[in-house]
């Protein structure tokens, strides 16, 4: 694993054992990408994981601080899954209280396209309340689906239900993967990310640059 010995992983690895300060850090994190942040929640998710990885193995990363506690791994696992329920039942609320005033909002559309939108309603109109446990495992229209399922009257009961269990499923999932098979599933990670890390620059750099453009027309309008 040389790839450990990069200056970024050595740096990172003072966080390994400020759980505090990380498990803060994964509900602003998980907060702003249920709000639509272009850094999907699995990068946050794959992270936690990894820095929790890091605090086990002393052998492969400097030893920790005096007196410095690691991230424990159920914590994590705890911590993550009750920011991502949150995140979404607070996002469904809003849909409730706001509806469709809220989704089709000018200041949404440089965010959420109208064809995500629709197909979104339309998912909902067809699956139900299981329209939100297919939400959930579908990067980019996370935000939106939870808004719908408010603002088309689903159950908060139900969707609170299927919700914790989507994310019962898949949070403490790829907390554990990583947290336990780090070395292994980071040496394949390796091989693939400089593609990870162009994708995520083109979408914060598109996200930026339609904001841009819309407040440039907005203005000039």
């Amino acid at each position: 694993m040389d790839f450990i010995n990069q200056p970024i992983f050595q740096y990172l690895v003072q966080y390994a054992y400020q759980p505090e300060l990380v498990y803060l850090a994964v509900v602003a994190m998980m907060l702003a990408s249920g709000f639509g942040l272009p850094i999907p929640e699995e990068v946050t998710l794959l992270s936690l994981g990894w820095l929790t990885f890091m605090g086990t193995r002393p052998d492969l990363f400097p030893p920790p601080p005096e007196g410095g506690t690691p991230i424990n791994m159920h914590h994590a696992a705890i911590v993550a899954f009750l920011a991502v329920v949150c995140a979404d039942f607070l996002i469904f609320s809003m849909g409730r209280k706001w509806g469709r005033k809220l989704l089709f909002h000018p200041r949404l559309q440089s965010v959420i396209k109208k064809e995500s939108i629709e197909k979104v309603e339309k998912w909902t109109q067809k699956y139900g309340v299981f329209a939100a446990f297919i939400f959930r495992f579908t990067p980019g229209v996370r935000f939106p689906g939870h808004l719908a399922c408010g603002s088309m009257g689903m159950s908060p009961y139900k969707f609170a239900a299927v919700d914790c269990f989507a994310a019962a499923i898949s949070v403490p999932t790829q907390i554990y993967l990583v947290a336990i098979y780090g070395e292994p599933i980071f040496e394949a990670l390796r091989e693939v990310k400089i593609v990870v890390f162009s994708l995520l620059g083109i979408a914060v750099v598109v996200y930026f640059g339609r904001r841009f453009i819309m407040k440039r027309k907005v203005t000039s309008s």
